[in-house]
């Protein structure tokens, strides 16, 4: 990405690329353009089914869209800075563009959690109150739980651009990601910086932590309604369709602590495994979604049956 803000007036960073393998770049940056293909092009899919099919227009489907547009834009923040460093070996940011990276970034991981939870709560409700899921889970109530999740996301996170922009930063400015990320802006300023850093540990505790807990808490219920139940067949099919939404949540917490601890041990971690966790974080979740729910999820199956045989017959094949 280059550099948007100009001016001497406020300092620039740089972001850094694979240690090591600088001189393969153009090679490296096949299989990461075409993996941020696959994302882009499996969430807009996603999206244009649950659009287009009738059968999905679901709660649960509803939500998984909502899912894929926020996997969608987390791609899209972050593909051109990753892309430049490979393609035009563009390392430096100004100050600004990495404060809207950064706050696009947190945003979206925010707001992908808060959908989680939804997704959650749907199952929950489906489980364990199926004869009133149609009047609990209504259109309303579910644009009303995606808006929140936005509305929570934006209004908790705005803040971190602001404590950024008023430190001063009198060091060399290299990141340790190829992207702009607040822990690691952090601990470039120069100050007092605790104030900010509890803030930002708040956030984390009011967001990731608490949606965890409901949804580990909600997973319970469920186990413990079917269970109580007995294991029969209408039970058992119930209990699967939670099976897309457990991999999903695999998928979207484990890249997140796992690059939380890293960072915390930065100065302990090889850099090539510090470099492998940040990209997978930005990686994984936009691109695992649409393949888990498209090979797990039998009405996405069918959906997808129908639009591509839909397309065969209409050319002729």
């Amino acid at each position: 990405m280059l550099d948007f803000n100009n001016t001497s007036t406020w300092p620039t960073f740089s972001f850094i690329s694979v240690p090591g393998l600088e001189a393969a770049h153009v090679w490296l940056s096949i299989p990461f353009f075409l993996l941020y293909l696959v994302a882009m092009g499996g969430n807009v899919l996603l999206l244009a089914l649950v659009r287009a099919e009738t059968n999905l227009h679901e709660p649960q489907f509803s939500l998984l869209a909502v899912l894929a547009l926020t996997d969608l834009g987390f791609s899209l923040s972050t593909m051109p800075s990753v892309l430049a460093i490979f393609w035009f070996d563009a390392h430096r940011i100004g100050l600004h563009a990495c404060l809207t990276q950064m706050f696009f970034i947190h945003t979206l991981s925010s707001v992908e959690s808060g959908v989680l939870v939804a997704m959650a709560f749907d199952r929950l409700v489906a489980i364990c109150a199926p004869l009133n899921y149609t009047r609990i889970l209504t259109p309303s109530v579910v644009a009303c739980l995606s808006g929140a999740a936005f509305i929570r996301g934006a209004a908790l996170l705005a803040p971190l651009p602001f404590f950024l922009r008023n430190f001063p930063f009198c060091g060399a400015n290299i990141l340790s990601h190829s992207y702009c990320y607040y822990p690691d802006m952090l601990n470039l300023a120069c100050g007092d910086v605790t104030f900010s850093s509890t803030y930002g540990l708040v956030c984390v505790l009011c967001t990731f932590a608490v949606d965890l807990i409901f949804i580990l808490v909600s997973y319970m219920k469920i186990l413990g309604t079917v269970m109580k139940l007995g294991i029969q067949d209408r039970n058992w099919k119930s209990l699967q369709t939670c099976a897309c939404h457990l991999c999903t949540v695999l998928v979207f917490y484990l890249p997140l602590i796992s690059l939380s601890v890293l960072h915390r041990y930065a100065q302990e971690t090889s850099p090539i495994l510090y470099t492998t966790m940040s990209n997978a974080y930005l990686l994984m979740t936009p691109l695992l979604n649409p393949l888990v729910y498209s090979l797990k999820s039998r009405q996405i199956q069918a959906a997808l049956r129908k639009r591509f045989w839909v397309q065969r017959v209409v050319s002729g094949d």
